[in-house]
């Protein structure tokens, strides 16, 4: 299975990653002590990610993510706990069934990497605190999400409706952040795209956006607010116009190509959360 001050037009980010020391001589001791909780940190993220994978596959076929336990898609045979050791089991059975051979996606190893890597990034620019939790929980979400975009060109509404209200109570442990700038976050996400929903719609005549990228939006404002929804918002943009672009492009298709937008918006909300208060010092004193 599976970081400064703005200038005074701008309001600081909703967050802002604790810069990580580094010192010229580390004591020795710090390593031996950092070095353990780091890896349980990856260890952790990992065995998360594993879990990930389960919601990624069960939750588009409206299947429990719960019960029964995990098991072969070919020959649904169950997976004994020890084929089942988040990216190890991977690599000692070679990418393939224990039991009927069947190749396993080279997908599940990776979403255990990263719930590895994002563990291990939260702790280390967080801290061991509530808030790197909370940012770790909810990047574990956008994954969740990015992957079901990907393959089904869906955002469940059984993920964002709940984690609207779950992220604005969440966010509240964030020492930056306030009620009120989480209630202007979901009307400045939700709000914003179901206005170029409509104007697109109103001048093609066709759906360019669906709803679940709204509400989607909605779920990411409520975590970091509204300055964090301009960010993520051009992030996503510039992103999803380069990779969208080029697949337009191989695919022969152009404009006809339908590519789901909510993998951009997790990639413009996740370098917001680590990033975002770095890039934008680094324009507005570009712009001086």
């Amino acid at each position: 299975m599976r970081g400064g001050q703005l200038c005074p037009v701008i309001e600081p980010c909703a967050f802002t990653a604790r810069p990580i020391p580094i010192a010229k001589h580390e004591n020795r001791s710090d390593m031996t002590t950092t070095l353990p909780i780091n890896i349980v940190a990856f260890i952790f993220g990992a065995c998360i990610g594993s879990f990930l994978n389960v919601c990624i596959y069960r939750i588009p076929a409206g299947l429990s993510i719960v019960h029964p336990g995990s098991s072969c898609p070919r020959c649904k045979t169950m997976i004994p706990f020890y084929n089942n050791i988040p990216i190890l089991s991977y690599l000692l059975l070679v990418g393939k069934c224990g039991t009927c051979k069947a190749p396993i996606a080279i997908r599940y190893p990776l979403v255990e990497l990263l719930g590895g890597f994002f563990a291990l990034a939260c702790l280390l620019s967080f801290g061991p605190t509530l808030h790197g939790l909370v940012v770790f929980a909810f990047i574990a979400t956008l994954i969740v999400v990015t992957f079901i975009d990907l393959d089904h060109r869906i955002i469940p509404d059984t993920i964002s409706l709940p984690g609207i209200p779950i992220f604005f109570l969440a966010a509240l442990v964030i020492p930056t952040m306030t009620w009120r700038t989480s209630a202007l976050g979901i009307l400045a996400g939700g709000g914003s795209l179901f206005v170029v929903a409509g104007v697109y719609q109103l001048i093609t005549g066709r759906e360019g956006m669906g709803g679940g990228d709204i509400k989607l939006l909605a779920m990411i404002g409520a975590m970091i607010g509204w300055q964090g929804i301009l960010f993520t918002l051009f992030a996503a943009s510039a992103i999803g116009t380069l990779v969208g672009v080029s697949a337009m492009i191989r695919s022969g298709k152009g404009m006809r190509l339908a590519i789901p937008f909510g993998p951009f918006l997790a990639m413009g909300t996740i370098t917001y959360l680590f990033f975002g208060n770095a890039i934008i010092v680094w324009y507005v004193n570009m712009l001086r």
